[in-house]
């Protein structure tokens, strides 16, 4: 153990001497610099919302008033607009592929989190008097740093671990799924009537994926803009529209089995737990960056101050927000543009670049400055023999050497 954190240590040395070097050869002025070679600073996460706090916007509000500022005036000008796919209600072509390849991605995340599963557990903080701290801990024994500060919680702050399972890991938002994602906005007395289904599944769909359970209008002509208003020539649904069965739009208490998902978790019990690790680390890849380019076309909109969802160009009008000063609103949501954080959210764990050791005591609450994090189903593909990427470096923190709880007190 002493060996492989010397040679961690005599390697980070090299390649500080190996930076400061070069700093020299090109005559910087910076010679001390704190980054290292294959490490970009590290990056603190941002800390959990306060109550009366809301979601920083991913759009400036000065752009924003500049673009309804614009479009108010090409509103007033009796002239046709032309839309692109997919606002006119066309797929964009180059994305349909995207969209196959997260749904499959996500399949197939999931399948590899269920198998891991069973061989590394996780816990999950309950807190007390039944207000949950969403604190999650993977690995045989949970770790010991106090950050429970729900209401009610122990004045040491400690947790109180429960056994968890993949709904901590990989927690699902949901979306109300639209037939027509140019139409009208889901309204209060329609919120049992329409389906609700995860929001990256919903994006899919929009994005071109056919689901029998979930049947969408597919247009064979672009929607028309006239003075702001969108003027569509077709029928409700398209005539080459065959699915054999009416098309009904809700029904999620006759949910379907899945066969493909049963024959997919099958094929992954033959693999090794390392293979099915290294395969679902490349799933959460290709599913979150397919996400994103979906995104930079597709609209997706989220409240600014709980985590609500809706896939489409503008948000429902349920009142159902329950967030800060939700009745000056009347429960109506706070729309804003999303993230891929608010689609697929990403549940960060303590991480150390070294495996547990000391009877599991390495991850205790004198230390906590020294670890890193990483998202939930990383940490458990981790803990099952995959290698992380180098795109997590900068919040992992593997550039920084755990001392020794009785070495701590040495560190300058």
């Amino acid at each position: 153990m002493l060996r492989g954190r010397t040679q961690r240590f005599v390697k980070h040395f090299e390649q500080i001497l190996r930076r400061v070097s070069q700093s020299c050869l090109n005559g910087s002025s910076s010679l001390f610099s704190t980054g290292i070679e294959g490490f970009e600073e590290h990056v603190v996460l941002s800390r959990r919302l306060q109550r009366s706090g809301r979601k920083p916007l991913v759009t400036s509000i000065n752009e924003l008033k500049h673009r309804a500022r614009l479009q108010r005036k090409v509103r007033q000008e009796v002239r046709e607009i032309v839309l692109k796919p997919p606002d006119n209600g066309m797929l964009v072509k180059g994305l349909i592929p995207v969209a196959h390849e997260v749904y499959a991605a996500r399949k197939e995340l999931h399948d590899c989190v269920r198998v891991t599963l069973k061989s590394i557990p996780i816990h999950v903080c309950s807190g007390l008097c039944c207000r949950l701290c969403e604190e999650v801990s993977i690995g045989d024994s949970p770790h010991q740093i106090r950050t429970c500060d729900v209401a009610g919680s122990l004045p040491t702050k400690a947790h109180y671990w429960v056994p968890g399972g993949i709904e901590h890991i990989l927690p699902v938002i949901d979306s109300f799924h639209l037939l027509d994602r140019l139409g009208r906005a889901v309204s209060h007395e329609e919120r049992l009537r329409v389906d609700r289904i995860p929001a990256i599944v919903e994006l899919c769909v929009q994005a071109g994926v056919d689901i029998v359970e979930y049947p969408t209008k597919r247009r064979d002509y672009p929607v028309y803009n006239i003075a702001g208003k969108l003027i569509d020539f077709e029928r409700k649904f398209s005539r080459d529209y065959s699915s054999g069965i009416d098309v009904e739009p809700h029904g999620f208490w006759l949910r379907k089995k899945d066969i493909e998902h049963a024959d997919s978790m099958s094929v992954l019990a033959d693999n090794d737990l390392q293979g099915i690790a290294l395969q679902g680390m490349n799933a959460w890849e290709k599913m979150r960056s397919g996400a994103l380019k979906l995104m930079q076309k597709y609209a997706v909109q989220t409240c600014g101050y709980c985590p609500e969802v809706q896939v489409g160009p503008k948000g429902h009008r349920v009142r159902m927000c329950h967030a800060y000063k939700h009745q000056m609103r009347a429960g109506q949501h706070a729309w804003q543009e999303a993230t891929i954080d608010d689609l697929v959210p990403p549940v960060y764990v303590w991480h150390v670049p070294e495996p547990k050791h000391n009877g599991g005591q390495l991850l205790v609450h004198d230390l906590k400055r020294y670890y890193g994090k990483l998202p939930a189903a990383l940490e458990l593909f981790v803990l099952a023999g995959a290698t992380v990427g180098e795109v997590y470096g900068r919040i992992m923190r593997a550039d920084v050497v755990v001392p020794e709880p009785d070495e701590e007190k040495l560190v300058v």
